[in-house]
């Protein structure tokens, strides 16, 4: 055991020294190291969850145990481990645990360090699994820190763009493009001509690894089948009963299952369309969505480009970085003559903002028909907040005795 932690011990050093581009976060490192609850990381596997504990932790005296090593997990010891911690790290004051859903019963273990004054940072990419075990074991004791993949400020920083000096530059246009249609995993930024296939690999590590072997799924070819089926319809409205015919699966309770599954990883994303009544809005299809548009273009089967669903996909996923929670605060929504509006904003009972993506405004016949859905929406939901983020369209139009916002995706 001493001699895995050693081990582990030399690559944390290793990744120590090496260079990164820091996350925007709205957390101050030290005020969250000086806060006795669990601080608990979670996001998507390879966005960079343990790069962003150890930028909190540089400079300080820790622990560090990576429960993605195998050896690890078959030799677990607690009490020896402990022993081997304090042997390895002396009077160390914070302990940092990688992945620490691959631990059988690791909810009680943490609840135990955490009774005995630990000062603890977990990471993990089980979003299920770390959520309701953490509220159940550890209700009040911990705080939550979720990533995402890059956004797209955080991308142009990295290419040393700001959006305050952005302009028109052929580069600046370029790297939003390719934002869009790569998206936003840290290793695949700086190397994009990796980005194919790398994030099929990964799409496939997580099929298997997160889903397959932590649920005992023994028909992986209709669990595969199901996520490829899903990242080539992002952005689309979906029902069990329609997915279990499509794709042939024993059963719409079997498909319903892998469905949520596939959540757990922080991989797909399903939104509820808006409805005051609850029963209606249980009843109605959720629309699908991707955690990055990288995976569209590595793993799903396109036969054109949709750019559109793309920056949809985007516009998505940087509401979750902002913090709406989909079924909560965030929605999609019909109207009475069926014009959808992608996203419904809420706080509380009141709905704040009717958002409308469009890649491409030029066109007076799309222009119309973006603009007449946001109209009739707003008069249904009385909403005055009406916004239509396009590639590169900016400006602010009265429609119908309604004010609306046309924004481009970098000023968002």
């Amino acid at each position: 055991m001493k001699n895995i932690i050693i081990n582990q011990k030399a690559e944390r050093d290793e990744l120590m020294s090496r260079p990164y581009q820091p996350r925007y976060t709205k957390y101050n490192f030290d005020e969250l190291l000086a806060n006795p609850l669990i601080k608990l990381i979670t996001g998507p596997r390879r966005v960079g969850k343990s790069v962003f504990a150890l930028l909190m932790l540089q400079g300080k005296n820790f622990a560090y145990l990576n429960f993605d090593d195998n050896l690890l997990l078959e030799s677990w010891n607690e009490d020896l481990v402990m022993a081997m911690l304090d042997t390895v790290y002396p009077n160390y004051e914070y302990l940092l645990l990688d992945e620490i859903q691959n631990l059988p019963g690791w909810d009680m273990w943490i609840s135990k360090l955490y009774r005995r004054g630990r000062n603890i940072i977990i990471t993990g990419s089980n979003a299920k699994m770390l959520s309701s075990e953490m509220a159940t074991v550890l209700t009040g004791r911990y705080l939550q820190i979720e990533m995402l993949p890059f956004s797209l400020e955080e991308t142009l920083k990295w290419r040393d763009i700001t959006i305050n000096t952005i302009g028109d530059t052929a580069k600046s246009i370029s790297i939003i493009d390719d934002y869009m249609r790569n998206g936003g995993y840290p290793e695949t930024i700086k190397s994009r001509e990796i980005t194919q296939s790398y994030l099929s690999t990964l799409f496939d590590s997580i099929l298997l690894k997160d889903v397959a072997k932590r649920h005992k799924v023994r028909n992986t070819n209709d669990l595969y089948n199901l996520a490829t089926y899903l990242l080539s319809n992002f952005c689309n409205p979906i029902s069990s009963n329609d997915l279990a015919e499509e794709l042939g699966l024993s059963s719409v309770t079997t498909t319903q299952k892998y469905c949520q599954y596939l959540t757990e990883p922080y991989l797909f994303f399903y939104l509820p369309r808006f409805n005051n009544k609850l029963k209606l809005m249980k009843k109605a299809p959720n629309k699908v969505y991707v955690v990055d548009n990288g995976f569209v273009q590595s793993t799903a089967f396109n036969t054109s480009e949709n750019l559109g669903r793309l920056l949809e996909n985007q516009i998505f996923i940087e509401l979750l970085r902002r913090g709406y929670i989909t079924g909560q605060t965030l929605f999609y929504y019909k109207t009475r003559n069926d014009k959808e509006i992608d996203f419904v904003t809420r706080k509380d009972s009141h709905v704040t903002q009717l958002i409308q993506v469009c890649y491409d405004l030029s066109s007076e016949k799309t222009k119309k028909r973006e603009l007449d859905a946001l109209v009739e929406a707003a008069e249904e939901l009385n909403c005055s907040k009406l916004l239509i983020i396009t590639n590169k369209s900016s400006a602010k139009i009265n429609w119908k005795g309604k004010n609306v916002d046309i924004v481009p995706v970098n000023l968002f």
